[in-house]
């Protein structure tokens, strides 16, 4: 499983995942995947993440930049 905070920063932002999936240009289905771990991102699309929910790919995905993954 693949920990990350997309799902806390598009509720704080009062975004929908199809809303944040369009600013992303990507599949709505892909950022479920991604949010709910199932699926590890690109480089690519953890950036367009990074931008669409306006923060940094670091606090997005913050156990691969040595954070701890809260369990």
């Amino acid at each position: 499983m693949v920990t990350n905070r997309i799902k806390e920063f598009r509720e704080r932002a009062g975004l929908s995942q199809v809303e944040v999936a369009r600013r992303a240009r990507m599949a709505s289905t892909n950022l479920n995947a991604i949010e709910n771990g199932r699926l590890a991102p690109w480089p690519k699309v953890k950036r367009a993440l990074a931008r669409a929910l306006k923060t940094t790919q670091e606090e997005l995905f913050p156990t691969e930049k040595g954070g701890t993954d809260g369990q």
